[in-house]
């Protein structure tokens, strides 16, 4: 699902750009505005198709080093949705401590935040005796929905 770029977040890629020294190329325009106007948790080459939708001329090149670039800069977080694949995740930006639920049949994931999480991972960390730089929850599951009625509309091309 697209959506205009935040001109908050404009700002925090103009601040870190100049702050590398990088210029404000249209390919590396065209990609920040791909990753970070989607709310859909996508690969590389995911990325590169809706960059490519945008400017056929978008290389993988810097695709790579424009998401190097996003990462490092925390606008856009790398995470493992244990696919065996760097998936990224656009959306800390607006909800920096959500989780993830994976569905097993589907492969539908479904972001979560709650309170009672937070509470436990604080209480957790001091306990051991740590400060948490960042976190992660990643739960694996079978949806409802395919048990109940024997098909999941998010389940693409299963049998």
């Amino acid at each position: 699902m697209a959506r205009r770029l935040d001109p908050a977040l404009q700002q925090r890629v103009d601040a870190f750009l100049d702050a590398k020294g990088l210029r404000r190329t249209k390919q590396r325009e065209v990609i920040i505005h791909a990753a970070l106007t989607t709310t859909e948790h996508f690969t590389a080459d995911e990325l590169w198709e809706m960059a490519r939708k945008i400017d056929r001329t978008t290389s993988r090149a810097t695709l790579y080093r424009t998401l190097s670039l996003l990462v490092e800069s925390k606008l856009l977080r790398e995470i493992d949705l244990g696919r065996d694949q760097t998936v990224y995740d656009p959306n800390f930006n607006e909800s920096p401590n959500h989780n993830h639920l994976i569905c097993l049949d589907c492969q539908r994931i479904v972001e979560f935040e709650d309170t009672h999480i937070s509470l436990l991972e604080d209480c957790i960390t001091r306990r051991l005796g740590f400060q948490p730089a960042s976190k992660s929850i990643r739960i694996e599951a079978n949806c409802q929905e395919l048990k109940k009625t024997g098909t999941c509309k998010a389940r693409k091309g299963h049998a």
